[in-house]
Protein backbone atom coordinates (compact mmCIF):
# COMPACT_ATOMS: atom_id res chain seq x y z
CA UNK A 1 0.00 0.00 0.00
CA UNK A 2 1.42 3.33 -1.08
CA UNK A 3 0.67 7.04 -0.78
CA UNK A 4 1.43 9.71 -3.37
CA UNK A 5 1.47 13.43 -2.68
CA UNK A 6 1.45 16.65 -4.72
CA UNK A 7 3.40 19.87 -4.07
CA UNK A 8 4.34 20.02 -0.38
CA UNK A 9 6.12 23.41 -0.71
CA UNK A 10 7.61 23.11 2.79
CA UNK A 11 4.30 22.43 4.59
CA UNK A 12 5.72 19.34 6.28
CA UNK A 13 3.59 19.46 9.42
CA UNK A 14 0.39 19.61 7.35
CA UNK A 15 1.50 16.70 5.17
CA UNK A 16 2.82 14.40 7.87
CA UNK A 17 -0.08 15.22 10.19
CA UNK A 18 -2.47 14.05 7.46
CA UNK A 19 -0.40 10.91 6.86
CA UNK A 20 -0.49 10.04 10.57
CA UNK A 21 -4.27 10.48 10.61
CA UNK A 22 -4.71 8.20 7.57
CA UNK A 23 -2.46 5.51 9.04
CA UNK A 24 -4.27 5.72 12.35
CA UNK A 25 -7.56 5.08 10.58
CA UNK A 26 -6.57 2.70 7.76
CA UNK A 27 -3.40 1.04 9.00
CA UNK A 28 0.22 1.46 7.93
CA UNK A 29 1.39 2.32 4.41
CA UNK A 30 4.71 1.24 2.96
CA UNK A 31 5.94 4.50 1.48
CA UNK A 32 5.06 8.08 0.55
CA UNK A 33 6.01 9.33 -2.94
CA UNK A 34 6.18 13.11 -3.30
CA UNK A 35 6.00 14.78 -6.73
CA UNK A 36 6.14 18.48 -7.56
CA UNK A 37 7.90 20.93 -5.25
CA UNK A 38 8.75 19.38 -1.89
CA UNK A 39 10.35 22.60 -0.62
CA UNK A 40 9.09 26.17 -0.87
CA UNK A 41 10.15 29.72 -0.01
CA UNK A 42 9.16 29.31 3.65
CA UNK A 43 10.58 25.82 4.22
CA UNK A 44 13.52 26.56 6.48
CA UNK A 45 11.82 26.72 9.89
CA UNK A 46 9.88 23.45 9.64
CA UNK A 47 12.64 21.70 7.70
CA UNK A 48 15.27 22.44 10.37
CA UNK A 49 13.42 20.24 12.87
CA UNK A 50 13.44 17.26 10.48
CA UNK A 51 16.99 17.85 9.27
CA UNK A 52 18.35 17.88 12.83
CA UNK A 53 16.33 14.85 13.91
CA UNK A 54 14.07 16.72 16.32
CA UNK A 55 11.15 15.39 14.25
CA UNK A 56 10.83 12.33 12.04
CA UNK A 57 8.66 11.56 9.04
CA UNK A 58 6.08 8.90 10.04
CA UNK A 59 6.67 6.87 6.88
CA UNK A 60 9.56 6.31 4.42
CA UNK A 61 9.26 9.35 2.14
CA UNK A 62 10.78 9.69 -1.34
CA UNK A 63 10.95 13.09 -3.02
CA UNK A 64 11.89 14.60 -6.38
CA UNK A 65 14.40 17.41 -6.83
CA UNK A 66 14.12 21.17 -7.21
CA UNK A 67 11.88 22.91 -9.76
CA UNK A 68 13.41 26.38 -9.30
CA UNK A 69 16.73 27.99 -8.39
CA UNK A 70 15.65 28.91 -4.85
CA UNK A 71 15.28 25.31 -3.67
CA UNK A 72 18.33 23.77 -5.38
CA UNK A 73 20.29 24.20 -2.14
CA UNK A 74 18.19 21.56 -0.37
CA UNK A 75 19.53 18.82 -2.66
CA UNK A 76 23.30 18.39 -2.13
CA UNK A 77 23.82 15.33 -4.36
CA UNK A 78 22.29 15.08 -7.86
CA UNK A 79 22.57 11.29 -7.76
CA UNK A 80 20.26 11.15 -4.71
CA UNK A 81 20.80 11.02 -0.96
CA UNK A 82 19.11 10.87 2.41
CA UNK A 83 17.97 14.39 3.37
CA UNK A 84 16.73 13.47 6.84
CA UNK A 85 15.63 10.38 8.70
CA UNK A 86 12.92 8.66 6.60
CA UNK A 87 13.16 11.33 3.85
CA UNK A 88 15.13 10.39 0.72
CA UNK A 89 15.88 12.42 -2.41
CA UNK A 90 15.68 9.99 -5.34
CA UNK A 91 18.02 11.94 -7.60
CA UNK A 92 18.00 13.70 -10.98
CA UNK A 93 16.73 10.67 -12.92
CA UNK A 94 16.79 6.89 -12.62
CA UNK A 95 15.01 3.78 -11.42
CA UNK A 96 14.34 2.88 -7.80
CA UNK A 97 13.64 -0.78 -7.01
CA UNK A 98 11.95 -1.47 -3.69
CA UNK A 99 12.60 -4.60 -1.65
CA UNK A 100 9.27 -5.99 -2.89
CA UNK A 101 10.37 -5.66 -6.52
CA UNK A 102 8.37 -2.51 -7.30
CA UNK A 103 10.01 -0.55 -10.15
CA UNK A 104 9.74 3.25 -9.76
CA UNK A 105 11.15 5.43 -12.55
CA UNK A 106 11.67 9.12 -11.74
CA UNK A 107 12.69 12.37 -13.40
CA UNK A 108 13.28 15.50 -11.32
CA UNK A 109 12.82 19.13 -12.34
CA UNK A 110 11.10 20.96 -15.18
CA UNK A 111 11.76 20.79 -18.92
CA UNK A 112 14.43 23.14 -20.28
CA UNK A 113 15.82 23.87 -23.73
CA UNK A 114 18.77 25.85 -22.32
CA UNK A 115 22.38 24.71 -22.55
CA UNK A 116 23.84 23.99 -20.12
CA UNK A 117 20.69 22.68 -18.46
CA UNK A 118 19.95 24.41 -15.10
CA UNK A 119 20.32 22.31 -11.96
CA UNK A 120 16.54 22.33 -11.47
CA UNK A 121 15.67 21.14 -14.99
CA UNK A 122 15.96 18.19 -17.34
CA UNK A 123 16.74 18.12 -21.04
CA UNK A 124 16.01 15.91 -24.04
CA UNK A 125 19.35 14.24 -23.35
CA UNK A 126 18.27 13.32 -19.79
CA UNK A 127 15.07 11.77 -21.09
CA UNK A 128 16.89 9.88 -23.86
CA UNK A 129 19.44 8.46 -21.42
CA UNK A 130 16.75 7.39 -18.96
CA UNK A 131 14.78 5.70 -21.74
CA UNK A 132 17.88 3.94 -23.08
CA UNK A 133 18.90 2.61 -19.69
CA UNK A 134 15.45 1.10 -19.07
CA UNK A 135 14.40 -0.01 -22.56
CA UNK A 136 17.65 -1.92 -23.00
CA UNK A 137 16.59 -4.27 -20.19
CA UNK A 138 15.75 -7.71 -21.63
CA UNK A 139 11.98 -8.33 -21.95
CA UNK A 140 11.14 -4.79 -20.77
CA UNK A 141 7.36 -4.48 -20.40
CA UNK A 142 7.15 -1.18 -18.54
CA UNK A 143 7.56 0.21 -15.03
CA UNK A 144 5.18 0.07 -12.11
CA UNK A 145 5.32 3.79 -11.27
CA UNK A 146 6.61 6.94 -12.97
CA UNK A 147 7.22 10.09 -10.89
CA UNK A 148 7.60 13.50 -12.57
CA UNK A 149 6.88 17.01 -11.42
CA UNK A 150 5.35 18.48 -14.63
CA UNK A 151 2.34 16.95 -16.34
CA UNK A 152 2.86 15.24 -19.70
CA UNK A 153 1.66 17.35 -22.66
CA UNK A 154 -1.63 16.15 -24.28
CA UNK A 155 -2.49 13.78 -21.44
CA UNK A 156 -6.15 14.81 -21.74
CA UNK A 157 -6.48 13.58 -25.34
CA UNK A 158 -9.18 10.85 -25.60
CA UNK A 159 -9.70 11.18 -21.85
CA UNK A 160 -12.17 12.65 -19.40
CA UNK A 161 -12.44 16.40 -18.80
CA UNK A 162 -9.41 18.09 -17.24
CA UNK A 163 -11.36 21.15 -16.14
CA UNK A 164 -9.55 24.44 -16.58
CA UNK A 165 -6.16 22.89 -17.38
CA UNK A 166 -5.28 23.01 -21.08
CA UNK A 167 -3.21 19.86 -21.57
CA UNK A 168 -2.33 20.87 -25.13
CA UNK A 169 -0.34 23.82 -23.76
CA UNK A 170 0.68 22.93 -20.21
CA UNK A 171 3.14 20.24 -19.29
CA UNK A 172 6.12 18.71 -21.03
CA UNK A 173 6.36 17.00 -24.41
CA UNK A 174 9.48 15.22 -23.21
CA UNK A 175 7.52 13.66 -20.36
CA UNK A 176 4.80 12.59 -22.81
CA UNK A 177 7.50 10.82 -24.81
CA UNK A 178 8.93 9.27 -21.64
CA UNK A 179 5.53 8.01 -20.47
CA UNK A 180 4.78 6.56 -23.91
CA UNK A 181 8.05 4.61 -23.81
CA UNK A 182 8.12 3.51 -20.17
CA UNK A 183 4.42 2.48 -20.03
CA UNK A 184 3.99 3.12 -16.30
CA UNK A 185 1.05 1.48 -14.57
CA UNK A 186 0.78 4.65 -12.45
CA UNK A 187 2.15 8.07 -13.39
CA UNK A 188 2.04 10.83 -10.77
CA UNK A 189 2.72 14.55 -11.38
CA UNK A 190 1.92 17.95 -9.87
CA UNK A 191 2.81 21.68 -10.27
CA UNK A 192 -0.59 22.74 -11.73
CA UNK A 193 -2.35 23.12 -8.34
CA UNK A 194 -5.05 20.75 -9.59
CA UNK A 195 -6.27 17.19 -9.02
CA UNK A 196 -6.93 15.12 -12.11
CA UNK A 197 -7.34 11.36 -12.34
CA UNK A 198 -7.40 10.45 -15.99
CA UNK A 199 -9.26 7.45 -17.34
CA UNK A 200 -6.82 4.55 -17.79
CA UNK A 201 -5.32 4.28 -21.27
CA UNK A 202 -4.03 1.28 -23.19
CA UNK A 203 -0.44 0.69 -24.30
CA UNK A 204 -1.21 -1.40 -27.36
CA UNK A 205 -3.12 -1.08 -30.62
CA UNK A 206 -6.36 -3.03 -30.48
CA UNK A 207 -6.49 -6.10 -32.76
CA UNK A 208 -2.99 -5.36 -34.05
CA UNK A 209 -0.76 -5.90 -31.01
CA UNK A 210 -0.83 -8.28 -28.06
CA UNK A 211 -2.69 -6.82 -25.06
CA UNK A 212 -0.54 -4.94 -22.56
CA UNK A 213 -1.24 -3.44 -19.15
CA UNK A 214 -3.02 -0.09 -18.91
CA UNK A 215 -1.57 3.16 -17.54
CA UNK A 216 -3.18 5.54 -15.07
CA UNK A 217 -2.18 9.20 -14.83
CA UNK A 218 -2.92 11.07 -11.59
CA UNK A 219 -2.11 14.73 -11.01
CA UNK A 220 -2.21 15.95 -7.40
CA UNK A 221 -2.85 19.39 -5.94
CA UNK A 222 -0.72 21.25 -3.39
CA UNK A 223 -0.73 20.32 0.30
CA UNK A 224 -3.21 22.23 2.43
CA UNK A 225 -4.74 24.14 -0.51
CA UNK A 226 -7.72 26.34 0.40
CA UNK A 227 -9.92 24.77 -2.31
CA UNK A 228 -9.61 21.38 -0.63
CA UNK A 229 -8.45 19.76 -3.85
CA UNK A 230 -7.05 16.26 -3.40
CA UNK A 231 -3.31 16.25 -2.72
CA UNK A 232 -2.84 12.81 -1.17
CA UNK A 233 -3.64 9.61 -3.07
CA UNK A 234 -3.72 6.11 -1.55
CA UNK A 235 -3.35 3.06 -3.77
CA UNK A 236 -2.39 -0.60 -3.67
CA UNK A 237 -0.10 -2.10 -6.26
CA UNK A 238 1.51 -5.52 -6.69
CA UNK A 239 4.83 -5.37 -8.55
CA UNK A 240 4.49 -6.19 -12.23
CA UNK A 241 7.13 -8.89 -11.88
CA UNK A 242 4.97 -10.74 -9.33
CA UNK A 243 1.71 -10.65 -11.26
CA UNK A 244 0.08 -13.32 -13.39
CA UNK A 245 0.45 -12.12 -17.02
CA UNK A 246 -3.29 -12.57 -17.69
CA UNK A 247 -4.21 -10.43 -14.67
CA UNK A 248 -1.65 -7.78 -15.63
CA UNK A 249 -3.16 -7.13 -19.07
CA UNK A 250 -6.83 -7.10 -18.05
CA UNK A 251 -8.54 -4.07 -19.60
CA UNK A 252 -11.01 -2.06 -17.48
CA UNK A 253 -14.33 -1.03 -19.05
CA UNK A 254 -13.41 2.67 -19.18
CA UNK A 255 -10.00 2.26 -20.88
CA UNK A 256 -9.23 4.79 -23.64
CA UNK A 257 -6.78 5.18 -26.48
CA UNK A 258 -3.22 6.18 -25.65
CA UNK A 259 -3.07 10.01 -25.56
CA UNK A 260 0.56 10.09 -26.73
CA UNK A 261 0.19 7.95 -29.84
CA UNK A 262 0.74 9.98 -32.99
CA UNK A 263 -2.51 10.30 -34.96
CA UNK A 264 -2.63 8.87 -38.43
CA UNK A 265 -1.61 11.41 -41.03
CA UNK A 266 -4.49 12.84 -42.95
CA UNK A 267 -4.53 12.53 -46.68
CA UNK A 268 -2.91 9.10 -46.81
CA UNK A 269 -3.50 7.45 -50.15
CA UNK A 270 -6.16 4.77 -50.28
CA UNK A 271 -6.49 1.86 -52.63
CA UNK A 272 -8.50 2.63 -55.78
CA UNK A 273 -12.19 1.76 -55.30
CA UNK A 274 -13.49 -1.29 -57.10
CA UNK A 275 -15.79 0.55 -59.48
CA UNK A 276 -16.51 -2.48 -61.66
CA UNK A 277 -17.83 -4.38 -58.63
CA UNK A 278 -19.60 -1.45 -56.97
CA UNK A 279 -22.96 -2.46 -55.58
CA UNK A 280 -25.71 -0.57 -57.50
CA UNK A 281 -26.60 2.51 -55.50
CA UNK A 282 -30.32 2.05 -56.13
CA UNK A 283 -30.42 -1.46 -54.69
CA UNK A 284 -31.09 -0.50 -51.10
CA UNK A 285 -30.50 3.18 -50.72
CA UNK A 286 -31.59 6.25 -52.66
CA UNK A 287 -31.29 6.75 -56.37
CA UNK A 288 -29.90 10.24 -57.08
CA UNK A 289 -30.14 11.00 -60.80
CA UNK A 290 -30.81 14.66 -61.52
CA UNK A 291 -28.75 17.80 -61.04
CA UNK A 292 -30.87 19.67 -58.54
CA UNK A 293 -29.52 21.89 -55.79
CA UNK A 294 -26.46 24.05 -55.43
CA UNK A 295 -23.01 22.50 -55.36
CA UNK A 296 -21.29 22.87 -52.01
CA UNK A 297 -17.82 24.42 -51.94
CA UNK A 298 -16.49 21.89 -49.40
CA UNK A 299 -15.50 19.38 -52.08
CA UNK A 300 -13.35 22.02 -53.78
CA UNK A 301 -15.19 22.06 -57.14
CA UNK A 302 -17.18 25.30 -56.85
CA UNK A 303 -17.34 26.85 -60.33
CA UNK A 304 -14.43 24.70 -61.45
CA UNK A 305 -11.97 27.08 -59.78
CA UNK A 306 -9.41 26.25 -57.15
CA UNK A 307 -10.15 27.42 -53.62
CA UNK A 308 -6.72 28.48 -52.33
CA UNK A 309 -7.74 28.71 -48.67
CA UNK A 310 -9.83 25.52 -48.55
CA UNK A 311 -8.59 22.35 -46.81
CA UNK A 312 -6.93 19.71 -48.92
CA UNK A 313 -9.38 18.03 -51.31
CA UNK A 314 -10.54 14.53 -50.43
CA UNK A 315 -9.82 11.84 -53.04
CA UNK A 316 -12.06 12.12 -56.09
CA UNK A 317 -14.22 9.20 -57.30
CA UNK A 318 -12.97 7.10 -60.18
CA UNK A 319 -16.37 7.34 -61.87
CA UNK A 320 -19.92 8.59 -61.15
CA UNK A 321 -20.65 8.57 -57.41
CA UNK A 322 -24.30 8.61 -56.33
CA UNK A 323 -23.43 9.80 -52.84
CA UNK A 324 -21.21 12.87 -53.39
CA UNK A 325 -23.62 15.71 -52.68
CA UNK A 326 -21.93 18.00 -55.19
CA UNK A 327 -22.33 15.52 -58.05
CA UNK A 328 -24.44 16.87 -60.98
CA UNK A 329 -26.39 13.61 -60.87
CA UNK A 330 -27.61 14.08 -57.30
CA UNK A 331 -31.35 14.28 -56.59
CA UNK A 332 -31.92 15.59 -53.09
CA UNK A 333 -35.51 14.57 -52.32
CA UNK A 334 -34.36 12.07 -49.66
CA UNK A 335 -31.86 14.41 -47.98
CA UNK A 336 -32.95 15.33 -44.44
CA UNK A 337 -30.14 17.57 -43.17
CA UNK A 338 -27.03 19.12 -44.68
CA UNK A 339 -24.11 20.22 -42.53
CA UNK A 340 -20.73 21.65 -43.42
CA UNK A 341 -18.99 18.31 -44.01
CA UNK A 342 -21.72 15.64 -43.67
CA UNK A 343 -25.35 15.13 -44.54
CA UNK A 344 -28.23 12.91 -43.44
CA UNK A 345 -30.58 11.10 -45.83
CA UNK A 346 -33.34 8.54 -45.76
CA UNK A 347 -32.36 5.11 -47.06
CA UNK A 348 -34.28 4.05 -50.16
CA UNK A 349 -35.46 0.51 -49.53
CA UNK A 350 -34.75 0.96 -45.84
CA UNK A 351 -35.62 -1.68 -43.26
CA UNK A 352 -37.84 0.86 -41.48
CA UNK A 353 -39.33 4.24 -42.42
CA UNK A 354 -36.75 5.98 -40.18
CA UNK A 355 -33.73 3.98 -41.42
CA UNK A 356 -31.24 6.74 -42.28
CA UNK A 357 -27.72 7.20 -43.62
CA UNK A 358 -24.95 9.53 -42.45
CA UNK A 359 -22.66 10.41 -45.36
CA UNK A 360 -19.76 12.80 -45.98
CA UNK A 361 -20.51 15.56 -48.49
CA UNK A 362 -17.10 15.17 -50.13
CA UNK A 363 -15.84 11.88 -51.49
CA UNK A 364 -14.44 9.59 -48.79
CA UNK A 365 -14.41 5.81 -49.02
CA UNK A 366 -14.52 4.94 -45.30
CA UNK A 367 -14.44 6.32 -41.77
CA UNK A 368 -10.68 5.75 -41.50
CA UNK A 369 -10.13 8.07 -44.50
CA UNK A 370 -11.98 11.04 -42.96
CA UNK A 371 -10.25 14.27 -42.02
CA UNK A 372 -10.58 15.49 -38.43
CA UNK A 373 -13.22 18.15 -39.17
CA UNK A 374 -15.43 15.57 -40.95
CA UNK A 375 -15.07 13.16 -38.02
CA UNK A 376 -16.08 15.91 -35.60
CA UNK A 377 -19.29 16.69 -37.51
CA UNK A 378 -20.07 13.00 -38.05
CA UNK A 379 -19.86 12.52 -34.26
CA UNK A 380 -22.32 15.37 -33.75
CA UNK A 381 -24.77 13.73 -36.17
CA UNK A 382 -24.52 10.44 -34.27
CA UNK A 383 -25.14 12.21 -30.97
CA UNK A 384 -28.16 14.08 -32.40
CA UNK A 385 -29.64 10.85 -33.78
CA UNK A 386 -29.17 9.12 -30.43
CA UNK A 387 -31.06 11.91 -28.65
CA UNK A 388 -33.80 11.95 -31.33
CA UNK A 389 -34.38 8.20 -31.32
CA UNK A 390 -34.31 8.03 -27.51
CA UNK A 391 -37.02 10.73 -27.44
CA UNK A 392 -39.11 8.35 -29.60
CA UNK A 393 -38.48 5.36 -27.32
CA UNK A 394 -35.82 3.83 -29.57
CA UNK A 395 -32.12 3.08 -29.71
CA UNK A 396 -30.03 2.74 -32.84
CA UNK A 397 -27.52 0.33 -34.29
CA UNK A 398 -25.05 1.73 -36.82
CA UNK A 399 -22.88 -0.18 -39.27
CA UNK A 400 -20.42 0.46 -42.09
CA UNK A 401 -19.26 -1.96 -44.80
CA UNK A 402 -15.98 -0.81 -46.34
CA UNK A 403 -15.99 -3.50 -49.03
CA UNK A 404 -17.04 -3.16 -52.68
CA UNK A 405 -18.21 0.34 -51.89
CA UNK A 406 -16.96 3.65 -53.19
CA UNK A 407 -18.45 6.26 -50.84
CA UNK A 408 -18.76 6.01 -47.04
CA UNK A 409 -22.30 5.13 -45.93
CA UNK A 410 -23.09 4.82 -42.22
CA UNK A 411 -26.35 2.88 -41.96
CA UNK A 412 -28.38 3.89 -38.88
CA UNK A 413 -31.28 1.60 -37.96
CA UNK A 414 -33.55 2.39 -34.99
CA UNK A 415 -34.86 -0.37 -32.71
CA UNK A 416 -37.64 0.09 -30.08
CA UNK A 417 -36.20 0.19 -26.56
CA UNK A 418 -38.85 -2.18 -25.22
CA UNK A 419 -38.14 -4.81 -27.90
CA UNK A 420 -34.55 -5.60 -26.98
CA UNK A 421 -31.49 -4.42 -25.12
CA UNK A 422 -28.18 -3.33 -26.61
CA UNK A 423 -26.82 -6.70 -25.47
CA UNK A 424 -29.52 -8.46 -27.54
CA UNK A 425 -28.47 -6.50 -30.63
CA UNK A 426 -24.80 -7.26 -30.07
CA UNK A 427 -25.51 -10.96 -29.56
CA UNK A 428 -27.60 -11.05 -32.76
CA UNK A 429 -24.66 -9.71 -34.79
CA UNK A 430 -22.20 -12.11 -33.14
CA UNK A 431 -24.51 -15.12 -33.59
CA UNK A 432 -25.16 -14.38 -37.27
CA UNK A 433 -21.43 -13.81 -37.82
CA UNK A 434 -20.59 -17.18 -36.27
CA UNK A 435 -23.14 -18.92 -38.51
CA UNK A 436 -21.44 -17.43 -41.57
CA UNK A 437 -17.93 -18.05 -40.20
CA UNK A 438 -17.24 -14.32 -39.84
CA UNK A 439 -14.88 -13.32 -37.03
CA UNK A 440 -16.66 -10.37 -35.44
CA UNK A 441 -14.56 -9.06 -32.55
CA UNK A 442 -15.58 -6.62 -29.82
CA UNK A 443 -13.32 -3.60 -29.47
CA UNK A 444 -13.20 -1.36 -26.37
CA UNK A 445 -15.69 1.47 -26.07
CA UNK A 446 -13.12 4.27 -26.14
CA UNK A 447 -11.11 2.83 -29.01
CA UNK A 448 -10.57 4.78 -32.20
CA UNK A 449 -11.27 2.81 -35.38
CA UNK A 450 -8.27 4.46 -37.05
CA UNK A 451 -6.15 2.54 -34.52
CA UNK A 452 -7.71 -0.73 -35.72
CA UNK A 453 -7.84 -0.33 -39.51
CA UNK A 454 -5.55 1.44 -41.96
CA UNK A 455 -6.89 3.36 -44.99
CA UNK A 456 -7.70 0.97 -47.81
CA UNK A 457 -8.31 -1.99 -45.47
CA UNK A 458 -11.66 -3.70 -46.17
CA UNK A 459 -13.72 -4.11 -42.98
CA UNK A 460 -17.21 -4.36 -41.47
CA UNK A 461 -17.93 -2.25 -38.40
CA UNK A 462 -20.88 -2.11 -35.97
CA UNK A 463 -21.50 0.54 -33.32
CA UNK A 464 -24.33 0.68 -30.78
CA UNK A 465 -25.56 3.95 -29.29
CA UNK A 466 -24.09 2.76 -25.97
CA UNK A 467 -20.61 3.03 -27.50
CA UNK A 468 -20.11 -0.75 -27.80
CA UNK A 469 -18.36 -1.72 -31.04
CA UNK A 470 -17.76 -4.81 -33.17
CA UNK A 471 -15.20 -5.15 -35.96
CA UNK A 472 -14.37 -7.63 -38.72
CA UNK A 473 -11.35 -7.31 -40.99
CA UNK A 474 -12.43 -8.59 -44.41
CA UNK A 475 -9.75 -10.81 -45.94
CA UNK A 476 -11.72 -12.58 -48.68
CA UNK A 477 -15.32 -12.54 -49.81
CA UNK A 478 -17.96 -10.97 -47.57
CA UNK A 479 -21.79 -11.14 -47.84
CA UNK A 480 -22.87 -7.69 -49.04
CA UNK A 481 -26.22 -7.83 -47.23
CA UNK A 482 -24.87 -9.03 -43.86
CA UNK A 483 -25.42 -5.71 -42.09
CA UNK A 484 -29.02 -5.45 -43.31
CA UNK A 485 -29.89 -9.07 -42.57
CA UNK A 486 -28.93 -9.07 -38.89
CA UNK A 487 -31.53 -6.53 -37.66
CA UNK A 488 -34.25 -8.72 -39.22
CA UNK A 489 -33.35 -11.42 -36.67
CA UNK A 490 -34.20 -9.11 -33.78
CA UNK A 491 -37.63 -10.04 -32.36
CA UNK A 492 -40.57 -7.82 -33.38
CA UNK A 493 -38.55 -5.82 -35.92
CA UNK A 494 -40.50 -5.98 -39.21
CA UNK A 495 -38.89 -6.71 -42.53
CA UNK A 496 -38.96 -4.26 -45.47
CA UNK A 497 -42.43 -3.30 -46.58
CA UNK A 498 -44.28 -4.83 -43.62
Amino acid sequence: RRLACGDTEGRLEALFGRVRAIQGKSGPFDMLLCVGSFFGPASETEWAEYRTGAKKAPIPTFVLGANDQETVRYFPDVSGCELAENITYLGRRGLYSSTSGLQIAYLSGTESQDEPTPAYSFSAKDVAELKTSLLSTPDFKGVDILLTSPWPRDVGTFGNSVGEINTKKCGSKLISDLAASLKPRYHFAALEKAYYERLPYRNHTVLQESPQHVSRFIALADVGNSSKKKYLYAFSIVPMSSMDPADLVKQPQDVTENPYRKPQKEGQKTKPPLCAEEEPACQFFFDLKKHQGRKRPSDGKEGGKAQPKQPKKPPQPMGPCWFCLASPEVEKHLVISVGTHCYLALAKGGLLPDHVLILPIGHYQSVVDLSSEVVEELTKYKSALKDFFRSKGKRYVLFERNYRSQHLQLQVIPVPLDHCTSEDIKESFIAQAQEQQIELLEIPEHSDITQVAQPGTPYFYVELDTGEKLFHRIRGRFPLHFGRSVPLTIPLLPGPGR
